[in-house]
């Protein structure tokens, strides 16, 4: 089944690909890799923003994680001329967790992003991954996430 079909059975509708917000570009392409920027917590509503360990618990985070997995998978179809069957496999993604000092549980959060990845891709969606807090994230977000996809 086609990647498309995929999410189309799933319920799953796409955003359109994010404009970056500054002097970058959404993302890069270089052989059959596609290198993309990172993309902040939004949801239909907007900016999903608030701090785990202070206003914000895991699932809460990892429901933010997986928006920006909808948006990595926008940028990569953008990436792809619109032909997101072309994306082979999602080889790594870096999350940043907005959180206190004390807050531990980053990996539940992303997992938010990795569990959507894998539910949409199957074992095309496994992939290495770090997980690691930040004292702030742009615009006051939750969980911003960068990620690198092999296509054909």
């Amino acid at each position: 089944m086609s990647l498309t079909a995929r999410l189309a059975e799933l319920g799953i509708t796409l955003p359109d690909a994010p404009a970056p917000a500054a002097n970058y570009v959404p993302f890069v392409v270089t052989g059959n890799t596609v290198y993309v920027s990172g993309q902040i917590s939004n949801g239909p509503d907007g900016l999903i923003t608030g701090r785990l360990g202070a206003d914000m618990d895991v699932d809460a985070g990892a429901a933010a994680a997986r928006s920006c997995a909808l948006s990595l998978l926008a940028q990569v179809r953008a990436a792809c001329d619109g032909d997101l069957d072309r994306l082979k496999r999602v080889v790594k993604l870096t999350g940043f967790v907005n959180s206190t000092a004390d807050f531990t549980d980053q990996p539940k959060v992303i997992n938010g992003a990795s569990d959507f990845m894998v539910e949409a891709l199957g074992d095309a969606g496994r992939h290495a991954r770090s997980a690691v807090s930040a004292a702030s994230l742009p615009l006051g977000v939750a969980v911003e996430i960068e990620g690198i996809f092999e296509i054909e």
